[in-house]
C-alpha cells in the first residue's frame, strides 16, 4: 500500500502544474500559429504592402486618365490632343504626315 499512496500523491502533485503547462502550451501555440498569430501577422503585413503597391499603381493610372480627359473638356479643349486622339481612334493620317510607330509597352495613352 505505501507504493499506491506514493503514486497517488505524486499524481496529485503533478496534476495542477501539468494542466497549467498544457493550457500555456495551447495558448503559446495559437499565439504563433493561430489565425491571429505572429506568423499570420507577417502574412497580413505582406498582403497590406502588396495592396498598397496596387493602390499606388491604380492611383497613378487614374491620374493619367484624368489628365487626358481634362484636355478634352469643353471649357479648355486642347485641339492638338483632340486631333491626335481622333486620328488614333480612326486610324487615319494626312498625306504629308510621317508616322512613327511605338511598341505596345511604350504607348502614349
Amino acid at each position: 500500500m505505501p507504493n499506491l499512496r506514493f503514486i497517488k500523491r505524486f499524481l496529485q502533485a503533478i496534476a495542477l502544474p501539468s494542466l497549467f503547462l498544457a493550457v500555456s502550451g495551447y495558448f503559446a501555440w495559437h499565439a504563433m500559429h493561430g489565425d491571429r498569430g505572429l506568423i499570420a501577422r507577417e502574412q497580413r503585413i505582406a498582403d497590406i504592402a502588396a495592396a498598397r503597391a496596387e493602390l499606388a499603381r491604380a492611383e497613378s493610372e487614374r491620374e493619367g486618365m484624368e489628365r487626358r480627359v481634362a484636355g478634352l473638356r469643353g471649357d479648355r479643349l486642347d485641339r492638338d490632343q483632340l486631333d491626335e486622339r481622333a486620328r488614333a481612334l480612326l486610324n487615319m493620317v494626312g498625306r504629308d504626315e510621317v508616322v512613327v510607330p511605338y511598341p505596345p509597352e511604350r504607348r502614349l495613352y
